[in-house]
């Protein structure tokens, strides 16, 4: 489909890509992964022609059509409304509609055999090209992007960059390219809006590359990582957490295969010293130089996770309750966003707000930090000093200040030394802390004002989407820092795996009313699909009822069924994951087994055979498992819809 050769690509005198190969085959799903400015947005534009390698060549076939969202998308704008610009995509259809309808009129005056066999080749193509139901099918892929019926029609300037970007998406969707590149697709969509996407993109027949720091979303929507490293782009043949595991081996072999190498070296290098100078070991002594000289250097194992060595302490102690708000109201006109809810915030907690965008997150985190009015009785607690970080507070920052002088301008009193070491564990090091704000990147400035509101000296901390425009690694290093924080805070996020991580409770906003769930978000997320289907289940033996002939079942049998089916249906997801490990590993010993170098060998070749073997032998059982646990699930939904 796409043949990446031999890439070399400079940004000046900076090397982007050197030697770099990648082939991508139809229906591949791959995640592109590596460090801010390491060239995974660039080797999107080179595959689009937007940039020209500096040598080496990026075929495709004539059939190949790309979908490219990016960031420069944000800066489209219309009056039309957001259904028409989504239905932009169906461009061929459209005209066609439009003639459709002049051969229509034309039949007003002037019936005759020609025009016919006219419109019916174009009614014949129309819905060839799924004309008859393509609006209905924009419509639902935007309202699966969180637009609601009744916004459709509205045009696309009314709304924010955020929502513009997810109508760009809808649109790139409907084209149905053979090639889905997404450049940070979850950056401006919420939580219910991923999961409908990670879906749609599961079911998706082209090719996807994506670039993303949310792993979660990686895990659920790829099947091969390439990760950006050295100029180079290295293939692991699985989602996120297998390359997570993957390049743990991969670095404990290259880490051995270095340190073997070190100490060779070292060897030859005093065995050269020792006795380049006599001369009945100078010619070996020169042997050894030349082996040196010719050897190819193995690298060792580059640190990937930084760590946080830096105390984000504060001095003032607060009391037990850090935040109380009673019988609170809000609403924006005929809006009503919250109605008589309480909040009560104790010292300690490390809460997370999700939900879908317009709920009220936001609103909820302005009332909290008291920029906000709101009818009802808000009370701060005893001695709490909060620090409020929101993406709109990046225009704060003092583009004419270099990083270390804004902090030093933050008024916490800390060292240059102290400074120094929490923008370096924000990924700033050497004389990159003399950078002045305004050269900075989106990522970077995100950077320096988390750095800013944790030295703050604060003992509440509340967060509005702070990973967004975070790589990953930067992520960790949030997460590190909120872990060893003391304090309390409420964040909002729709990055999965930093919400588990960070919070043991789980706000969400239902009905007008702000309700807790007192766990991490895995538990939560497993109890509201659990509420979910049941709810579902509801409605659907409600709309039965006047149908129904059969008594009804026992609870507690229906409930031992249903936790039976969920028991299996675990054992079934575990077994899924085993067989893919198995087949994984059956592949690389087959590439093992066609190595020359192997199957010259009778030695190797009969222990690559043997494991071969091994393996063979395990998938088989397990796939053998596997059939055994589905024809049991089937069986207990069968119970179950008796």
């Amino acid at each position: 489909m796409i043949s990446i050769n031999n890439l070399n690509f400079h940004f000046g005198s900076r090397i982007m890509y050197e030697d770099a190969s990648l082939h991508i085959k139809p229906k591949d799903k791959i995640g592109l992964i590596g460090l801010n400015g390491t060239g995974k947005s660039t080797l999107l534009r080179l595959i689009v022609g937007e940039y020209k390698p500096d040598s080496g060549s990026i075929q495709m076939s004539k059939e190949t059509s790309i979908g490219f969202l990016n960031q420069d998308l944000l800066s489209y704008e219309t009056h039309e409304s957001i259904l028409s610009v989504a239905m932009q995509a169906f461009g061929e259809a459209i005209h066609l509609q439009d003639e459709i309808d002049r051969v229509l009129v034309e039949f007003e005056n002037n019936f005759h055999d020609n025009l016919v066999d006219k419109l019916a080749t174009l009614q014949e193509r129309f819905e060839a090209l799924g004309g008859y139901t393509m609006q209905a099918e924009a419509e639902a892929i935007l309202e699966g992007l969180g637009f609601s019926t009744e916004e459709l029609q509205q045009p696309l300037a009314s709304f924010s960059g955020g929502w513009r970007m997810r109508v760009m998406l809808a649109k790139i969707l409907l084209q149905k390219p053979s090639l889905l590149l997404l450049d940070e697709p979850t950056n401006h969509l919420d939580l219910p809006s991923i999961k409908w996407l990670e879906s749609y993109l599961e079911r998706y027949e082209g090719a996807v590359v994506i670039v993303s720091h949310d792993r979660e979303f990686l895990d659920r929507t790829t099947n091969m990582i390439v990760e950006v490293s050295g100029g180079k782009l290295n293939v692991y043949a699985g989602n996120y957490s297998f390359y997570v595991e993957e390049k743990e081996l991969r670095n404990e072999i290259q880490k051995g295969a270095f340190e073997n190498q070190q100490a060779q070296i070292r060897q030859a290098e005093r065995f050269i010293e020792r006795f380049k100078a006599k001369a009945t070991k100078a010619k070996q002594a020169q042997s050894r130089q030349k082996m040196l000289d010719r050897m190819d250097r193995i690298d060792d194992v580059a640190p990937d996770a930084a760590k946080v060595n830096f105390s984000f302490k504060f001095n003032t102690q607060p009391g037990r309750h850090i935040l109380r708000l009673e019988h609170m109201s809000k609403a924006y006109g005929n809006k009503v966003i919250f109605r008589e809810t309480n909040v009560h915030i104790e010292r300690g907690d490390k809460v997370a707000l999700v939900g879908a965008n317009g709920k009220g997150k936001s609103t909820l985190l302005r009332i909290i930090a008291g920029t906000e009015p709101v009818n009802g009785k808000r009370e701060l607690g005893h001695n709490v000093i909060l620090s409020f970080y929101a993406q709109h507070q990046l225009e704060s920052l003092n583009v004419e200040n270099d990083m270390l002088s804004e902090l030093q301008q933050a008024g916490s009193k800390k060292s240059e030394m102290e400074l120094r070491s929490l923008l370096g564990s924000f990924l700033f090091t050497g004389d990159e802390v003399f950078k002045k704000i305004k050269v900075l990147s989106g990522g970077e400035k995100s950077r320096v004002a988390l750095a800013k509101t944790l030295i703050s000296e604060a003992n509440f901390l509340m967060l509005d989407e702070p990973t967004n425009h975070l790589d990953m690694q930067s992520v960790n290093i949030l997460i590190q820092a909120l872990e060893q924080y003391e304090g309390t805070f409420v964040v909002i996020s729709h990055d999965r795996y930093f919400v588990e991580n960070v919070a043991t409770k789980i706000w969400y906003i239902e009905d007008y009313q702000l309700k807790e769930y007192p766990g991490t978000y895995h538990e939560y997320e497993a109890w509201q699909e659990k509420r979910e289907k049941g709810s579902k289940k509801e409605v659907a033996n409600t709309a039965a009822a006047p149908k129904a002939e059969k008594q009804p079942r026992e609870k507690s049998e229906y409930t031992q069924l249903s936790n039976q089916l969920k028991q299996v249906n675990r054992q079934v997801n575990e077994v899924e994951k085993e067989v893919q490990k198995l087949e994984q590993k059956l592949a690389a010993q087959e590439k093992q087994l066609a190595d020359p170098q192997v199957f010259g060998d009778v030695e190797k070749l009969q222990k690559a055979t043997s494991e071969f073997d091994k393996i063979r032998m395990q998938l088989d059982e397990k796939q053998e498992e596997w059939e055994k646990l589905m024809l049991e699930a089937e069986e207990l939904e069968t119970k179950m819809a008796d």
